[in-house]
């Protein structure tokens, strides 16, 4: 839907990098390498996305580091738009209300990195959870989001991770 929209694969790469998780960073050499693209084209659509304010470029240690803009009016916009591209919006509707008591849920691996490899890693923390109901969750949660899930559940997450919900 968003690759509609956004007709550059190497924009739409990069805005899931950096607005996925306000953390990531890159610089120039890194993000070409982990994007298989060349650097002329991650350059030409790091400088848009600079100059329109989106992303932050920042010299550090003779690179210059790239992050999301956290303080752009846009900003909480473009990591909805993101999420609701990569699909956690369906992932979290589908998991949060229907297969127990579900603490918080973790995003982790390739796309808490921001790297859109279509694999999504999802951890569930929480008790009495109905893992019949979460693998039949899981295909037909595939089928609308196009990427492959992997679900683990904890009673207690300890590791690194995206957190994207926590019950209040």
């Amino acid at each position: 839907m968003l690759a509609n929209l956004i007709t550059s694969k190497t924009r739409l790469r990069l805005l899931v990098k950096f607005f996925i998780n306000a953390a990531n960073e890159g610089y120039l050499r890194g993000l070409a390498t982990e994007m298989q693209e060349n650097t002329n084209a991650i350059r030409k659509e790091l400088n848009n996305l600079a100059e329109a304010g989106y992303i932050l470029r920042v010299e550090q240690d003779s690179k210059v580091i790239y992050r999301a803009n956290k303080l752009h009016p846009f900003f909480s916009l473009l990591q909805q738009i993101v999420r609701k591209h990569i699909g956690l919006d369906d992932i979290i509707e589908a998991v949060v209300t229907r297969i127990g008591e579900v603490k918080r849920v973790f995003l982790i691996g390739d796309y808490a990195k921001g790297i859109d490899s279509g694999l999504l890693e999802v951890v569930i923390e929480g008790g009495l959870i109905h893992e019949q109901y979460l693998d039949q969750l899981k295909e037909k949660v595939e089928n609308e989001i196009h990427k492959t899930i992997i679900f683990q559940v904890t009673q207690r997450f300890e590791g690194d991770g995206l957190l994207i919900f926590e019950q209040e």
